[in-house]
């Protein structure tokens, strides 16, 4: 309890500043050339599956040695874990019930403040590779030049496909469909490259997201020489895959794996291009993922449940030297609005008013300490991934360096002490030895709802506020 208090004592100093701090103009009249910025955006990679971070199944050599050059947030968190929410508070900074996409297969406003936008009017050449996942009309459908696609100029990327071997994209203005040649994580990364490279003659820094759709489901579509990797029968499970799904869980892991190792070989192929051309010296580069996968922990597969295997990603910057932050596993659990306004103070690009998540910079120049809790959110409890009747809920929640907490509308729901329990199978909600942890935090969470003005309404609440569609049940959204 004293170790708890002493860190939710942290939050309540460092959270203002933080607030004070993303109201700083950053700019500055005598900088220097601004540095690239390279986000490498995967799709359901969770936070445990890189050599990096002790997992024994896979080896990933490229990821493990831009971790060693980079600052690794390993508590980081995906606050709302499903694709579009993700995406839309990357490129906005803002919370889902803030910007809307709070569920996926809806558009984000077209007139919202954006990443692509900011870096824009900041003089950058601003790209988009892959997987968008932000329009909502429809997963393959042509997104014009112009407003839907949110301050973006150069483009080759598709709504949402994961037929990764016959993957659908549309290229800049032209409304014809293309097919990426074979697996589209190969040829992505060639397009990447490829836009990189046209950019060292040019007299403006590139701004540019490198959205894979792997290593989503389905499991097993990576090329062969990538899947005779891994075998079901040599997988090891985590403590909590109940017994009667383990053997369908290998088989699933085996393809997983297999789609992250050809994401590492790619990730080696960036660097070395980045490396070759002399741009790396120069390039932030931010390596993420929009949300977890169960996998059969817990019971369940895909996201959206507040389980780690869930919530937590993959975060690895890879800062130049020139900014002066060095290399280091960090504690802070940055969220997925955090992105956003700590690119920008890197790239002395002024903050702006609406933007809601956390400026990482001071931190990482070792100025200051930030211990705020992660806000988690689930809205709807519907959908393929939550189900009521697979235990699907509405929840709010916080993630702390050592618990988990959460509370659907019924009241507390799920409490686990992360550090004694990492697999998060004994649920401590109502246990006496852990009474004044648990008020704590739920008096803790109540404030951050107060502070977001979030009154956690049922689910179809919101689809109503804003509008979207439902079929004809009335209960489940469907895609546009």
């Amino acid at each position: 309890m004293e170790k708890l208090m002493g860190r939710l004592g942290l939050f309540i100093v460092f959270s203002v500043a933080c607030n004070h701090q993303n109201k700083d103009i950053v700019n500055s009249a005598d900088q220097k050339v601004r540095p690239n910025v390279l986000i490498i955006l995967t799709d359901q990679w969770r936070a445990q599956a890189t050599g990096y971070a002790g997992d024994p199944n896979i080896s990933t050599p490229n990821l493990d040695s831009l971790a060693a050059k980079s600052v690794n947030f390993k508590n980081a968190v995906s606050g709302m874990p499903v694709c579009s929410p993700f995406r839309a508070s990357l490129i906005t900074g803002q919370r889902p019930l803030t910007h809307g996409v709070f569920m996926n297969d809806v558009q984000l406003d077209t007139a919202a403040v954006t990443f692509g936008k900011l870096f824009s009017k900041a003089g950058y050449d601003t790209g988009y590779i892959g997987k968008w996942h932000l329009d909502g009309h429809g997963r393959l459908s042509f997104i014009p030049p112009g407003e839907r696609r949110q301050g973006f100029d150069f483009w080759k990327g598709n709504e949402c496909t994961h037929d990764y071997n016959h993957s659908v994209y549309y290229a800049n203005n032209d409304p014809e469909k293309k097919i990426w040649d074979g697996y589209d994580t190969f040829a992505q990364t060639d397009a990447a490259i490829d836009y990189m490279k046209g950019q060292t003659t040019e007299k403006k820094p590139f701004s540019l997201i490198l959205s894979y759709g792997t290593p989503h489901a389905p499991y097993q579509t990576a090329p062969e020489a990538y899947q005779m990797r891994f075998h079901p029968d040599s997988i090891q499970l985590r403590e909590n895959v109940p017994e009667e799904m383990k053997e369908q869980v290998k088989k699933d892991l085996a393809g997983y794996y297999a789609h992250i190792g050809a994401l590492d070989d790619m990730i080696g192929n960036l660097m070395s291009n980045l490396k070759n051309t002399g741009q790396l010296d120069n390039t932030i580069i931010v390596f993420t993922s929009d949300h977890g996968d169960l996998l059969g922990s817990h019971g369940a597969y895909k996201k959206q449940q507040p389980y780690d295997e869930s919530i937590r990603v993959p975060m690895l910057w890879y800062i130049p030297k020139t900014l002066g932050i060095a290399p280091a596993v960090k504690d802070a659990l940055l969220n997925s609005e955090d992105i956003l306004p700590t690119l920008l103070a890197l790239c002395t690009i002024d903050i702006p008013e609406t933007v809601e998540g956390i400026n990482y910079k001071s931190y990482l120049e070792g100025k200051e300490d930030i211990d705020r809790a992660a806000l988690i959110t689930c809205v709807q409890p519907f959908g393929q991934w939550n189900r009521v009747e697979h235990n699907g809920r509405e929840y709010r929640g916080l993630r702390t360096q050592d618990y988990t907490y959460t509370r659907d509308l019924n009241g507390p729901w799920l409490l686990f002490d992360n550090e004694n329990d990492p697999y998060q199978m004994n649920n401590l909600v109502g246990n006496d030895q852990y009474s004044d942890i648990q008020s704590e935090l739920d008096r803790l969470l109540t404030e951050r709802l107060k502070e977001n003005g979030d009154e956690f309404l049922p689910g179809m609440e919101y689809i109503q506020k804003w509008g979207y569609p439902v079929d004809r049940t009335g209960t489940v959204p469907y895609s546009p």
